[in-house]
């Protein structure tokens, strides 16, 4: 059973999430909160395997509270945003979130979401991937020097860089198997191995350091939307 936290500071949304979870058999939402501060007391109490966490909240806002919860549980955070007005989805993916999506996301999405979340695998809305990209440059290009974080790909081997590269253009396994001409068990020990090396949580983690190293840049590729959730997922 995938236990669940929703946290949003509207009663009602939390209520629209909750019924949608509650309604699957391998789903139950264990608790809700209304704020940040509310959201890591339950996350510390009741130990879910997901939380649902909105962006903008009263006393402490979903970046903190993604940050207290990533570092002091097992529960992975997928964050919930209105796009055109949350400007800190960069940060939740820092903190720590597994991905995020949009709230006018449609019920089997919202569903697939934490189930994917909770296997271990991170998501990313293709729409919102564009504006976290361009965010991702804008900051690289204004970071001083010493600040940005090329140096950390010297760790890698060759056909582990071609692969960070495929994986942030977001292509999936098998894809990247064929673009490659190997196997799709050697991606998964390239990308197994590269995550290992660079100290990242999941593939969303890779994307934005590899945008933020200027290993790959905007227009060079990035999957299309329906591309499919493999392209972010962990294996």
């Amino acid at each position: 059973m995938i236990r669940v936290l929703v946290v949003d500071d509207q009663a009602l949304v939390r209520d629209g999430f909750s019924v949608i979870l509650d309604a699957q058999p391998d789903i139950a939402v264990v608790g809700e909160a209304g704020d940040g501060e509310e959201a890591v007391s339950a996350a510390l109490a009741l130990r879910p395997d997901v939380v649902l966490m909105d962006v903008r909240m009263p006393r402490l806002d979903g970046i903190g509270a993604t940050t207290r919860i990533c570092a002091e549980t097992d529960a992975r955070v997928l964050v919930l945003t209105t796009f055109d007005v949350d400007e800190y989805v960069y940060d939740a993916l820092h903190a720590g979130a597994s991905g995020f999506l949009l709230k006018d996301m449609r019920r089997d999405e919202l569903v697939a979401a934490v189930r994917t979340i909770a296997a271990g695998e991170a998501l990313l809305a293709p729409t919102v991937t564009r504006r976290l990209i361009a965010e991702m440059v804008h900051r690289e290009r204004s970071a001083p020097a010493g600040r940005r974080p090329e140096g950390r790909l010297s760790a890698l081997t060759a056909r582990e860089t071609d692969t960070l590269r495929l994986v942030a253009r977001g292509l999936s396994n098998a894809e990247i198997a064929a673009e490659m001409f190997v196997t799709e068990h050697t991606v998964k020990t390239h990308v197994s191995n590269l995550l290992t090396k660079l100290g990242l949580r999941d593939r969303v983690q890779a994307v934005v350091l590899a945008y933020e190293s200027g290993l790959v840049v905007p227009g060079t590729g990035l999957a299309q939307p329906g591309a499919g959730r493999e392209a972010t997922s962990p294996d």
